[in-house]
């Protein structure tokens, strides 16, 4: 069984930095699974952020996010991490960990292809 565990969520000013966590267990990162992490904040619906090829590194990010979020796995530890650095309050969201296979259907983040997802963590940053 699949399960993904998200944690690091917190609040932090405009500016900070936050470091969230997704430990995967049920599968391992030498298959081709895509990683994600996906944000949805009250009222809009959920998009996604960063996403990582469990393979090879390969990565991929929002536009929003670019030169301010990097995504990075540890295979050994079967762990994804996202650091967020420069948060805005347009940041403030529950972030959510999923995968899905193969990476070459989930890089580009389209949540119908990610068959795990975690329980989410909150993130806000206030102005």
């Amino acid at each position: 069984e699949v399960q993904l565990v998200e944690s690091g969520g917190g609040l932090v000013q405009a500016g900070g930095s936050l470091r969230l966590s997704c430990a995967a267990s049920g599968f391992t990162f030498d298959d081709d699974y895509g990683i994600a992490w996906f944000r949805q904040a009250p009222g809009k619906e959920r998009e996604g952020v960063a996403s990582i090829s469990s393979s090879d590194g390969s990565s991929h990010y929002a536009n929003s996010v670019k030169g301010r979020f990097t995504i990075s796995s540890d295979n050994a530890k079967n762990m994804v991490t996202l650091q967020m650095n420069n948060l805005k309050p347009q940041d403030t969201a529950v972030y959510y960990c999923a995968a899905g296979e193969p990476w070459v259907n989930t890089w580009f983040m389209d949540t119908h292809a990610y068959a795990y997802w975690g329980q989410g963590t909150q993130v806000t940053v206030s102005s």
